[in-house]
C-alpha cells in the first residue's frame, strides 16, 4: 500500500489540487484574489488556483500529522515577517484562510473535528489521499521500475 508518506509532497499537492477543483463544496471566497495569507506576506499569491492548492496542502498535512488545530496550521503556514534593518520574527499565516477551507473540506466530507480538538481526515479523505498517491507512484515507477520493489 503506497502512502502520501512514498511519493514527493509536490506531486500529491499538484494531483489533489486538481480532484479539488472538481469537488462543487470546494469554491475560493470572493475576497479570495485580494487577500494576503499572512502578515509576514508582501503580496496575494500570484497564481490564481492558489485555493486549491492550499486546500490540497491542508489535506496531506493532516494525512501527516492530524489532528491538528488552526492555530496549528496557522504556525506550519506562517513565515518570516521582513523588518528592514532589524531582525525578521516569525509571523503566523492568517486564520480566516485556514479556517475556510477546513470548513469546506468538513462540508465535502473529507475533514471532521476531532475528540481531543483539532481537526482530522475522514476515511474518504485517507482513501482519497491515498488513491491519489497510488497513481502517482505507478507513474514514477514506470520511469524507474527498481521502485516497484518498494510497493506492498
Amino acid at each position: 500500500m503506497v502512502t502520501a508518506y512514498d511519493v514527493p509532497a509536490d506531486m500529491l499537492i499538484k494531483r489533489l489540487a486538481e480532484y479539488l477543483r472538481k469537488v462543487p463544496y470546494i469554491i475560493p471566497p470572493p475576497w479570495a484574489e485580494y487577500v494576503k495569507t499572512g502578515s509576514h506576506a508582501e503580496r496575494p499569491p500570484a497564481e490564481k488556483d492558489w485555493w486549491y492548492i492550499r486546500c490540497a496542502s491542508i489535506m496531506r498535512k493532516l494525512y501527516l500529522h492530524g489532528p491538528l488545530s488552526v492555530n496549528d496550521l496557522r504556525s506550519a503556514y506562517g513565515g518570516r515577517k521582513r523588518r528592514g534593518y532589524f531582525p525578521g520574527h516569525h509571523r503566523e499565516a492568517g486564520g480566516a484562510i485556514i479556517r475556510r477551507a477546513l470548513q469546506q473540506l468538513e462540508q465535502a466530507g473529507f475533514v471532521t473535528k476531532a475528540k481531543g480538538g483539532g481537526r482530522t481526515l475522514t476515511e474518504k479523505g485517507k482513501s482519497k489521499v491515498e488513491e491519489i498517491s497510488n497513481k502517482i507512484f505507478d507513474e514514477i515507477a514506470k520511469v524507474n521500475p527498481i521502485l516497484l520493489k518498494y510497493r506492498d
